[in-house]
């Protein structure tokens, strides 16, 4: 989203390994990095940088909560060395992030950051970042030019929309066999991205294009154009918000193509905003694994949490981990806590995470999801 697996040890791999260590020891979740060998236990934390509130809170407020659930387990294992969650509110507007990554760059005690989950936020903040050499973990942004600039403090926990573009495209031409197909976007770093992968990847099979704004709510001229061309699929790309509104003005209009999009959708918001019947039958695809494939995590954000996690809480839950892993091995300096974290090499709740030379990881699973009587449910592994 712009704005992602061997039995061993469930959701909280890192977690339990960080509890057989001291304060100042080394991490058995990570195979390739060591601390400073140091036992400092001082003011420190980790960042959470992403929607809270705005538009698209439900999904940053997922990743808060999965990141937090890893600092209070820490915590809970590690009594006299704790961190501390800081939360950097950016209401998924790139216009804030430049501000809001000048802040964390300035507070000393924050070591990483997870985020920030939107990616026209990440082209605002991520150079910022770099040259305030502040580690990120991202665990939503997707667009895939985020790993062209050579930064090395940069890195993302899931697949980009070079994965899910062509997944979506899988699905769209092999599993409901579209023969017509008619590509939305939203005009954000996200949505077109992802709606122009889509495109390429589908060909002839495109019959009409046309992009919307983001807050937008009145969406008849396109229902328009959608309905005029006969399409028996349709792909937004962009977030739930407008996405809900699209496919409940789509289905008023008598339009019953099949809706396909993209992560940013995969939220309740899209349901409420589409109401139940319209919303019925839509495909979301994300490089993000279902919460019962997760190990323990998903009854552990429950419990803490009173709900199921949403989107992206479990990766938001493996990057903060990994930052956790650096900081138990003794590190208390953001230079050598991302060479760590470039280095790391460790099981987690939605995959065996490990980080490319441009900062990728290396383990890559996209998956469909369904809406289905008012919820979203696993359909099945797009390849």
């Amino acid at each position: 989203m712009r704005l992602r697996y061997s039995k061993q040890l469930g959701a909280v791999a890192v977690v339990t390994a960080l509890a057989l260590t001291g304060c100042g020891g080394s991490s058995s979740g990570n195979t390739n990095a060591s601390g400073n060998g140091g036992k400092k236990c001082g003011n420190y934390a980790i960042g959470f940088f992403g929607a809270l509130t705005g538009p698209a809170a439900n999904l940053g407020k997922s990743e808060e909560k999965g990141a937090k659930l890893a600092v209070d387990q820490y915590n809970q294992k590690n009594p006299s060395c704790k961190v501390t969650l800081k939360d950097f509110d950016s209401q998924g507007d790139p216009a804030q992030a430049t501000n809001l990554a000048k802040q964390v760059i300035d507070d000393k005690s924050v070591l990483g950051v997870v985020g920030p989950a939107f990616s026209g936020e990440s082209d605002a903040a991520d150079p910022l970042f770099e040259q305030g050499q502040v580690p990120t973990i991202t665990a939503s942004a997707t667009e895939t030019t985020l790993n062209s600039h050579g930064w090395k403090f940069w890195h993302r926990i899931l697949g980009n929309d070079d994965s899910q573009g062509p997944a979506a495209a899988t699905y769209i031409a092999d599993i409901l066999k579209a023969q017509k197909v008619f590509v939305i976007d939203d005009a954000s770093a996200y949505g077109k991205g992802l709606a122009t992968t889509v495109k390429a990847k589908l060909g002839s099979k495109v019959v009409g294009t046309d992009t919307i704004q983001q807050k937008q709510t009145d969406f008849s001229a396109t229902v328009t154009k959608v309905k005029s061309s006969g399409a028996d699929a349709v792909f937004f790309g962009g977030y739930y918000a407008e996405a809900g509104l699209i496919r409940k003005q789509l289905s008023g209009a008598g339009v019953t193509a099949t809706m396909v999009v993209g992560d940013g959708v995969k939220d309740p918001g899209f349901i409420a905003a589409a109401g139940k019947k319209a919303a019925e039958g839509t495909i979301i695809t994300c490089p993000c694994l279902p919460p019962n494939k997760s190990g323990s995590f998903a009854a552990d954000y429950q419990a803490a949490n009173g709900s199921p996690p949403g989107t992206y809480g479990a990766e938001a839950f493996d990057a903060a981990n990994v930052f956790l892993a650096g900081i138990k091995s003794g590190i208390t300096d953001r230079v050598k806590l991302n060479d760590f974290v470039t280095a790391y090499n460790g099981q987690g709740a939605t995959k065996q995470v490990a980080f490319s030379s441009n900062g990728e990881v290396t383990n890559v699973v996209v998956w469909a999801y369904k809406v289905h009587n008012g919820q979203i449910v696993p359909d099945q592994e797009v390849k």
